[in-house]
């Protein structure tokens, strides 16, 4: 109840570590470095003070998306409960700071990233099951698509076609 819960913003430091243990619980970690700026007055810009660095451990299902998610140097946020470990190694104490992962994330003021939702895996149905919550699809415009993509246009959403000339789109 009493736990300390933090929110961490800073790059991955080693690519995460998958497994699986024999009772097929999965596990996840990494190193996080999150440094500190500060405005240096005499140079009269941004400068690194000092790095932070945090094992983060992400279990079930978020382990396997960090691991499929996250590679060195890529900006995150990390959200989990703080936990401080202390232990002897010959002769020298260390202490060490790990974060127990409720969240993992891009940190999307420094970049763009494209999520992709993982569900667990169920047999097909032998007929495709439509609701109203299904966007209609659109055929593909072929000239448009011919031409390619516009300089300094947003990137498409990969899984909607664009709209044809005089298509009635739907509202969402």
């Amino acid at each position: 109840m009493n736990e300390t819960l933090v929110t961490v913003v800073g790059n991955v430091a080693t690519e995460p570590e998958f497994r699986e243990a024999a009772n097929g619980a999965a596990s996840s970690r990494f190193r996080l470095a999150a440094s500190v700026r500060r405005w240096d007055r005499a140079k009269e810009e941004w400068a690194d003070a000092y790095t932070s660095f945090y094992t983060v451990w992400a279990w079930r299902a978020l382990a396997a998306n960090v691991a499929a998610s996250l590679g060195v140097g890529e900006p995150v946020v990390v959200q989990g409960k703080l936990r401080i470990r202390e232990e002897e190694r010959e002769g020298k104490r260390w202490l060490s700071a790990d974060i127990d992962a409720v969240s993992v994330g891009h940190d999307l003021s420094r970049g763009t990233s494209v999520f992709r939702r993982v569900s667990p895996a169920r047999p097909l149905p032998t007929e495709p099951v439509r609701t109203a919550a299904d966007p209609v699809r659109l055929p593909a415009d072929p000239v448009r698509l011919a031409a390619g993509p516009v300089e300094g246009a947003a990137p498409a959403i990969p899984d909607r076609e664009p709209a044809t000339a005089g298509a009635e789109v739907p509202p969402f």
